[in-house]
C-alpha cells in the first residue's frame, strides 16, 4: 500500500498519470482544501516503478509525500488473471524478486552506522567466538555467529557501490573496518595474556587456507545479498557471513597478540579472501537484480562506481587466489 499526499492543483493530472501503472485498487480522500490523499494497492513487484515515478515527477520534495506499507492480507481476495499468471512466471524466471530500491536503501542506511547496539553485539560475539575457539567448541563458535552483526556493513558497502553513493560508501567502509577491529582487538588482548590454543581444531582450521575457501565465501556472500534483496530473515545467512569473517579475525588477533607475525599471514590472507569474495558476490547479485538510481546523472555515476568496484574486487580475488595457490603448491 502506498499512501500519496498530493497538492489539490496536481491531483487531476496525477490521477491520469498513475493509471498507466499496474494497480490492484485505488482510493482517494480529501485531507484539506490544499491536499488530497491517494491510497494505491499494488503487487510488491510493481512497487519500485511507482516510487520511481513519484521521485522523478516530484518537482519539489515538499509537494508530494509518499508512505509505503507492507500489507499482510486483503479482502476480498484478488485472483490474478490468466495472462498475469503467465507474465508472472516469465518474470520469475528472468530475475530475482526483490524489495524496492527505496526500501533497501532505508535498511542499508541503518546497517552502515556503528550504533551502540552494533558495538555491544560485536564485543559479545567476539568474546564468545574467542571462547569457542579456545575451548575447541564448534557450537560456541556458531553461537557467536548468530549474534555477530557483520553482514550489515558489508552489504551496505556493496549496495552503495552499485548506486554510486560515495557518502554511504565511506560510512560503510568505516563501519566495516570497525566491525573487524573490535574482534581483532579483543583477540589481541587474549593472545597477549594467554598461550595460543594450538590443540584446538577450531584454531588450526583458520591457520590453513585453500582455494575452496573462496568458493565458500562467495556462496555466503551470495546468500546474504539475496536474502537482503528479498527482505527475508537474515539470521541464517548472517551466520554464514560471520563464519567467513569472525573466526579468521579472532585467530589473526590471537597471533598478533602472541607476536607470531609470520604465522599471522595465513589468517590475514583468509580474512582478506573472505571479505573480497563476499563483496564480489553481493555486487553481482545487486547488479543483476536491476538495482540502480533513476536520475540520468546518478545513473552515470552508478555505472562508473559499480564497474570499478567489480573490477577492483575481482582483481584482488585473483591476486589472493594466486597467492593461495603458491602457498599450497
Amino acid at each position: 500500500m502506498i499512501e500519496v499526499y498530493i497538492p489539490t492543483d496536481r491531483f487531476t493530472a496525477f490521477q491520469k498519470e498513475i493509471e498507466e501503472y499496474s494497480i490492484l485498487a485505488k482510493w482517494h480522500s480529501k485531507v484539506s482544501d490544499e491536499e488530497q490523499l491517494v491510497k494505491i494497492l499494488i503487487d510488491k513487484k510493481n512497487t519500485e516503478e511507482i516510487l520511481d515515478f513519484l521521485e522523478i515527477n516530484n518537482r519539489n520534495p515538499k509537494e508530494i509525500r509518499a508512505l509505503l506499507y507492507n500489507i499482510s492480507t486483503y479482502l476480498p481476495r484478488i485472483e490474478p488473471e490468466e495472462e498475469d499468471k503467465e507474465l508472472d512466471e516469465e518474470e520469475k524466471q528472468k530475475e530475482i524478486t526483490r524489495a524496492s530500491r527505496h526500501e533497501l536503501y532505508n535498511v542499508v542506511q541503518t546497517s552502515s552506522k556503528a550504533s551502540i547496539n552494533f558495538t555491544w553485539l560485536l564485543i559479545l560475539s567476539a568474546i564468545v567466538a574467542t571462547a569457542g575457539i579456545v575451548k575447541d567448541s564448534a557450537a560456541i563458535v556458531i553461537g557467536a555467529m548468530v549474534i555477530a552483526p557483520l553482514i550489515g556493513p558489508f552489504t551496505a558497502l556493496s549496495f552503495s557501490a552499485i548506486l554510486g553513493d560515495y557518502k554511504l560508501m565511506r560510512r560503510s567502509v568505516l563501519t566495516s573496518l570497525f566491525g573487524l577491529a573490535v574482534p581483532i582487538g579483543i583477540a589481541v588482548i587474549f593472545g597477549f595474556l594467554f598461550p595460543l590454543p594450538i590443540n584446538s581444531h577450531e584454531f588450526l582450521a583458520r591457520t590453513n587456507i585453500e582455494l575452496m575457501d573462496i568458493v565458500v565465501a562467495i556462496a555466503a556472500g551470495t546468500a546474504g545479498a539475496m536474502s537482503f534483496a528479498k527482505r527475508v530473515s537474515e539470521t541464517l545467512v548472517g551466520v554464514m557471513v560471520s563464519v567467513a569473517l569472525l573466526p579468521p579475525a579472532v585467530v589473526l588477533g590471537m597471533m598478533i597478540g602472541a607476536m607470531e607475525f609470520a604465522a599471522a599471514v595465513t589468517p590475514l590472507l583468509l580474512l582478506l579472501v573472505n571479505i573480497s569474495a563476499i563483496l564480489l558476490s553481493a555486487i553481482i547479485v545487486f547488479w543483476t537484480s536491476g538495482i540502480q538510481p533513476v536520475n540520468w546523472s546518478e545513473i552515470q555515476v552508478a555505472n562508473t562506481s559499480k564497474t570499478y568496484a567489480l573490477l577492483s574486487v575481482s582483481g584482488v580475488i585473483i591476486i589472493l587466489a594466486v597467492m593461495i595457490y603458491l602457498i599450497n603448491f
